[in-house]
């Protein structure tokens, strides 16, 4: 068995979320079918995050193993396969990095902290509708900028989230390493870092401080919502900010590969290809 680890980024317009799905193109989806392709075998594949329909990634984190050995997958090298996938994925996808990893590696399981971005354009824009959300209506960036702070530190994410049939057990209780707002010409832009995220949890945390820019929440209110008791008479679902504006940032591990990757270079060249295979998370 070998593992890479894999830094990608992606429009996602045209696809309907990160996660493989069987009636309709994803990220996932199309990642497996170039693996598929360039080994002959069947692998593993999974993402840092799951990204919705629409969401965009700038460095996208997933594992890609595969399990049997054969002639292609033992002496396949980390810039040789970055560039059979590139071949084989659409434009719309292309892998940035390639890093040989342990087998124990899990791109979800190891990952420390993941960091999104989303940007506000204050005019009509030609050339990069895809990736903002245009807003009409005059914003005060400094009131959105003094909400954003508020954000930071340990806060029950209910009023925000949505929930998730996947795991309708887990805690809104998220600790937010930093959140910032800051004007750019004519983008707004929000950038988030925490350990973890919730379903839509900040395109609702974007549409409520829109709401807070045009004056139509005060500060009180958002730290109402902020502490988890949900205001009935602000319908934070219905702000949800379109996924058009959204971009996975990066993602944070603690684990240096490099010296992972010498290790492996040095068992393969051992003759690890007979070795017994380690167990995948």
């Amino acid at each position: 068995m070998r593992t890479w680890k894999l830094t990608l980024e992606y429009d996602g317009t045209k696809f309907h979320g990160w996660q493989d799905q069987v009636n309709a193109r994803t990220v996932q989806g199309d990642l497996l079918k170039a693996a598929r392709e360039c080994f002959g075998a069947e692998v593993e594949i999974q993402g840092a995050g799951r990204t919705d329909a629409g969401v965009h990634a700038i460095a996208q984190v997933a594992h890609l193993r595969v399990f049997h050995s054969n002639p292609i997958v033992d002496k396949l090298r980390a810039p040789e396969l970055k560039r059979e996938l590139n071949i084989r994925l659409p434009g719309e996808i292309v892998i940035l990095d390639v890093d040989e990893a342990p087998n124990e590696f899990h791109a979800r399981h190891d990952a420390k902290s993941r960091a999104y971005l989303y940007q506000i354009s204050t005019r009509r824009t030609a050339f990069s509708k895809k990736h903002v959300w245009w807003i009409k209506e005059r914003l005060n960036v400094k009131a959105m900028s003094a909400a954003a702070k508020l954000l930071e530190g340990r806060h029950d994410f209910t009023c925000f989230r949505a929930l998730d049939p996947s795991k309708p057990n887990d805690s809104p209780v998220v600790v937010v390493e930093s959140a910032t707002i800051e004007a750019q010409g004519h983008l707004i832009l929000f950038h988030i870092k925490a350990s973890h995220f919730l379903w839509k949890m900040v395109r609702r945390i974007v549409g409520t401080l829109v709401k807070l820019g045009s004056g139509e929440i005060s500060e009180q209110q958002f730290r109402g919502l902020l502490s988890g008791k949900c205001d009935s008479g602000l319908d934070v679902a219905s702000w949800t900010a379109p996924a058009s504006g959204l971009f996975l940032e990066s993602i944070v591990y603690t684990e240096d590969l490099n010296e992972n990757r010498k290790g492996s270079d040095h068992r393969r060249r051992g003759g690890a290809a007979g070795s017994s295979p380690t167990n995948a998370h």
